[in-house]
């Protein structure tokens, strides 16, 4: 009987022992096959998802980065544009995507703002998405047409002041930057104004050269052609601390004694969360030279737009930053969308 029992505890003991090898072997195994990995990378071609049509804003910034990370990284960087949902569609694929390098995505100021304009998104940015490099910061422009009774953002709130509701302002959607600066502006200097929401900003603008409507805030690449270059529009003011190097007369909001709004487009490089930090290290310093690099900055700077290469560790932060800062001007709007 004692001899049966202890020969049950040897076998006992000898499983164990063999399970514990087997599992730490294992561990061994995915960690040297997860150093190897990153080690390696890349080894085939990155997509690039952006969660827009081609032409855009968002798009712009990622053909920007596209031949750059392609003569540091030494393979074919593919842009799919994957558009619709305020951005959702493409976000939501980026999010199931492998963690392993090879997929990345670049967003702007609507990723932000999704988290509280709708109820429910097919991911979670907190746990699925993490940050790689903020690439460039555009302070919204507000235009108006040629005609408008106003010829500056000051003369505008005094004249909405005195003519509330009468005046109609553009934007490139609901939701986006155009909208939630335009009702920022509403909310801190307590006037009224109509929205007349759009399917893009080239129809809001389109409008606005025609006079359909009086007032828009938009990203200013196609403002600054359209007004700074051809005069078609009037520009009356900058949404962001600093005055815009391609129209340097324009002045910020701050500076006509409207404090407190400002509001952007940006371009944020993104991943899976989950994707080695070597890999996501070495694509965030290769977007920042890239991004600070003489020629692309002054293609930046006639875009409208200040390079940042931010590190991942910035770029969350900010994204953060810009989630809680645009949720309380939702909430005070009232606005949701399904």
């Amino acid at each position: 009987m004692t001899n049966r029992i202890n020969r049950t505890r040897r076998h006992l003991a000898l499983a164990a022992a063999l399970a514990f090898g087997l599992t730490g072997l294992t561990g061994l195994t995915v960690g040297a096959a997860h150093a190897a990995g990153a080690a390696d990378w890349p080894a085939k071609p990155i997509r690039l998802i952006v969660p827009y049509a081609p032409g855009g804003f968002t798009d712009q910034m990622a053909r920007l980065l596209q031949p750059g990370l392609q003569q540091r990284l030494g393979q074919p960087v593919v842009v799919d544009n994957k558009p619709g949902g305020n951005s959702i569609i493409g976000v939501g694929e980026l999010a199931r995507a492998a963690a392993d390098g090879y997929t990345f995505g670049v967003v702007i100021a609507a990723y932000a703002a999704n988290t509280s304009l709708y109820k429910k998104l097919p991911y979670d940015p907190a746990r699925d998405i993490m940050g790689v490099s903020l690439l460039g910061v555009s302070p919204l422009l507000a235009a108006v047409s040629r005609d408008a009774p106003f010829q500056s953002a000051a003369e505008l709130v005094e004249y909405a002041r005195t003519h509330p509701g009468t005046i109609s302002y553009g934007s490139s959607g609901n939701g986006s930057s155009a909208h939630l600066t335009s009702e920022l502006l509403k909310w801190r200097t307590g006037i009224d104004m109509v929205h007349a929401p759009y399917r893009g900003a080239a129809p809001a603008l389109a409008d606005l050269m025609g006079g359909h409507i009086q007032v828009l805030l938009d990203a200013p690449t196609n403002l600054i052609e359209q007004g700074g270059r051809q005069g078609r529009v009037r520009l009356i003011g900058v949404a962001g601390e600093q005055r815009l190097p391609a129209v340097p007369d324009v002045p910020t909001f701050a500076e006509q004694g409207i404090d407190g709004v400002s509001g952007s487009t940006w371009a944020a490089l993104i991943a899976p969360a989950g994707v080695p930090d070597e890999i996501v290290q070495r694509l965030s310093q290769a977007a920042a030279e890239i991004i600070r690099s003489e020629a692309t900055r002054a293609t930046l700077h006639d875009m409208g737009t200040f390079p940042e290469g931010r590190s991942p560790a910035e770029t969350d932060a900010f994204i953060a930053a810009e989630t809680a800062k645009w949720a309380e001007v939702i909430r005070q709007a009232g606005i949701t969308l399904e």
